[in-house]
């Protein structure tokens, strides 16, 4: 061991974030190992998926986290969709669809009603697509084309609770 009291690491310290873009922390110099991270035993972030996406996303905040857990955990929101967005330069991982939550926000921010903004969350999320009337609304209110066809594309989405657990657990 260490003798590192894990309980007394700060929630957000360097080096476990480091562990997202680098394996220093570990004592692996960069370079000496074929892994460029050093998730491999966090949970949730040492699957071969979900360190690919962490080399796409190169994580440096928790929210960053969370929109990883979010992605890794839902249906049709990584592959073929967010992760095009990101590597294509389109958005990164801030502005993708993360959680279903953000859906909901995000709508709202753009001027769609409150209730408008939640039906159509709650469509996303259970895989439905959006209506004619939604997608109509969306255009009206300037939402990105990328960010409607995101939202068509998808099958199933990770509540944001879940994903800020998740991420708590990882960074503990």
């Amino acid at each position: 061991t260490t003798g590192v009291d894990v309980l007394t690491v700060p929630f957000m310290d360097a080096k476990v974030m480091s562990l997202f873009t680098s394996t220093e922390a570990l004592g692996i110099p960069d370079g000496s190992w074929d892994v460029t991270i050093g998730t491999l035993s966090i949970p949730e972030m040492g699957t071969f998926m979900a360190r690919g996406m962490i080399r796409d996303i190169r994580p440096q905040r928790f929210y960053d986290l969370v929109q990883l857990m979010g992605l890794s955990h839902g249906k049709n929101v990584w592959v073929g969709n967010a992760q095009d967005l990101i590597r294509q330069g389109i958005c990164d991982i801030t502005e993708v669809i993360g959680c279903r939550d953000s859906i909901m926000t995000a709508l709202i921010q753009f001027g769609l009603s409150s209730k408008m903004s939640f039906d159509i969350m709650e469509r996303v999320r259970k895989g439905r697509g959006i209506s004619t009337e939604q997608e109509t609304a969306m255009r009206e209110n300037k939402v990105p084309d990328w960010y409607i066809e995101s939202c068509k594309k998808i099958s199933y989405m990770f509540p944001k609770a879940h994903a800020v657990a998740y991420a708590i657990t990882a960074l503990r």
